[in-house]
């Protein structure tokens, strides 16, 4: 197989299973002319199973205006909002404590995000996942 050129690549969060051509996916696609609709359904089949959570995705747009596109699984901090409850993080992380999580529940996110993370075992991925909960103002617990 002949390999295809490359013209692009576009990064966009989308909420999983609900892609239309309405801002910010029409305008980011059109642009590229890539067809929006055929994007539209297939990345809506590939995400069922998170249907409602954002979804980051990142789209090979080649030359002959065909494209592939790699989903990745929705950020930790939306995990771990998930996991203490909490609409949104700490106004002032740092300074102000809005909830708290437990080493268990970031072994479990760490799971879930282990492919996207840049570590060898669950350990490390743990210490990244604590990390972001700390800098959205939420404490770790033993």
């Amino acid at each position: 197989m002949a390999k295809k050129e490359i013209s692009g690549y576009v990064k966009l969060q989308i909420k999983g299973g609900q892609a239309n051509p309405a801002p910010p996916v029409g305008p980011a696609l059109g642009q590229r002319g890539i067809n929006i609709m055929e994007f539209c359904k297939a990345f809506n089949e590939k995400t069922k199973n998170f249907m409602g959570k954002p979804v980051p995705v990142i789209i090979t747009v080649y030359k002959d205006k065909k494209f592939d596109f790699v989903i990745k699984s929705p950020p930790a901090s939306h995990f771990i909002k998930e996991a203490v409850k909490l609409k949104s993080g700490s106004q002032e992380p740092g300074r102000n404590i809005v909830a708290s999580i437990t080493k268990k529940q970031l072994e479990e996110i760490a799971k879930q995000k282990m492919a996207d993370l840049n570590a060898h075992d669950i350990e490390e991925a743990s210490k990244i996942i604590a990390g972001s909960a700390r800098s959205m103002g939420i404490e770790v617990k033993e």
